[in-house]
């Protein structure tokens, strides 16, 4: 019997419970009866729980269900191996796989509040050093845990992120008569959305007949903040906050770009998920990047507003690189599948 800990069930879904999500609906598929998700009760995703035919156990909620319910739980099991996919877990379980996606919170402590850089600098070394083996979404994360912590290269497995199905082009003719840039972003520092609303003021003051749209949570405790009430009087810029995912796919899909000019990520799902959609993107010359999207983007200096603003205006002014990007995306997509990561970690699993 293998365990998850479906923890993620109770979160809102980002980048690391998108990860969560899509491994565990396959390892159902591969292990059927063999493998159990367990989750505290305050499930926020149902459906997927429901999917997952999930088991709630214990009474507690967040981190101290996962250091205690949970354990407590697994050794009345006979202590199971326990598969932990979105970063933390509990610290004194040792038959445990831990995926780490990437260690920010090293790279860029100021990205991070006081309480949570505490909690993520205690538990992250000591529980890779307790799992047996470590999970990581890229070569770069992979490089960086070895860098910070000195763990053995060989304990750690790459296990890329991919988009699902869902994200294919649809078009609205509403949309695509508004020439627009679109932008999935926080105020998390490292994410850089600071350079995309400077970039797009270098762009209204030369004229340039094109909008900007911005989708994400822009009130998240967890993260520094930046002064956007400059910006929000600018008819030019819409904020749209939180979307489903269809609505997502409908943005993506009718997009001139999409721009994302992090200075730190450990894979970059929303850059995939725009070229899933048919959308030309910009990246930044950052971290994993160059490796996960090598020739299928164009880049931008993450620290030079002025070089964004160029590589969108580049666009405007070559439809036949628009459409060379858009090309390029489309095969760098059918590179990642959440099919084969899957496959990946049964392969880790049956190491052990």
């Amino acid at each position: 019997m293998i365990a998850v800990n479906a923890r993620f069930l109770t979160q809102e879904i980002t980048g690391v419970q998108r990860f969560g999500i899509e491994i565990s609906l396959r390892l159902k598929e591969m292990f059927s009866d063999e493998v159990m998700f367990l989750t505290p009760p305050n499930i926020v995703q149902t459906a997927y729980a429901q999917r997952l035919n999930a088991k709630v156990i214990g009474v507690h909620k967040g981190h101290v269900w996962e250091q205690w319910d949970l354990p407590h739980y697994l050794r009345k099991q006979k202590s199971p191996l326990l598969l932990c996919l979105c970063n933390t877990a509990p610290l004194f379980y040792k038959n445990k796989i831990v995926t780490v996606h990437d260690v920010a919170f090293m790279a860029y402590p100021q990205t991070f509040n006081k309480s949570f850089l505490y909690v993520y600098r205690f538990m992250i070394p000591r529980i890779m050093v307790s799992a047996k083996k470590i999970i990581t979404v890229s070569e770069f994360s992979k490089n960086e845990i070895i860098k910070y912590y000195n763990i053995d290269a060989g304990k750690i497995t790459v296990v890329h992120n991919a988009v699902t199905n869902d994200f294919r082009k649809i078009r609205d003719n509403t949309l695509q008569k508004e020439k627009y840039v679109l932008a999935v972003s926080s105020l998390n520092y490292r994410k850089n959305f600071i350079t995309v609303l400077q970039a797009f003021d270098i762009l209204s003051r030369q004229n340039q007949d094109i909008l900007l749209y911005i989708i994400g949570d822009l009130h998240n405790s967890n993260f520094s903040n930046i002064k956007i009430d400059l910006y929000k009087d600018n008819p030019k810029i819409k904020f749209l906050g939180r979307v489903t995912d269809s609505e997502l796919i409908r943005y993506y899909s009718n997009a001139f770009a999409f721009v994302y000019p992090s200075y730190y990520e450990g894979f970059g799902i929303p850059p995939l998920e725009a070229q899933s959609c048919g959308c030309p993107v910009i990246c930044a010359t950052a971290s994993c990047l160059p490796e996960i999207f090598g020739n299928s983007v164009t880049y931008c200096n993450p620290n030079d507003p002025a070089s964004l603003a160029e590589a969108i205006i580049n666009l405007c002014n070559d439809e036949q690189l628009r459409l060379d990007l858009i090309e390029r995306g489309l095969r760098n997509v059918a590179k990642y599948s959440w099919g084969k990561s899957a496959d990946k970690i049964f392969k880790v699993i049956n190491s052990i």
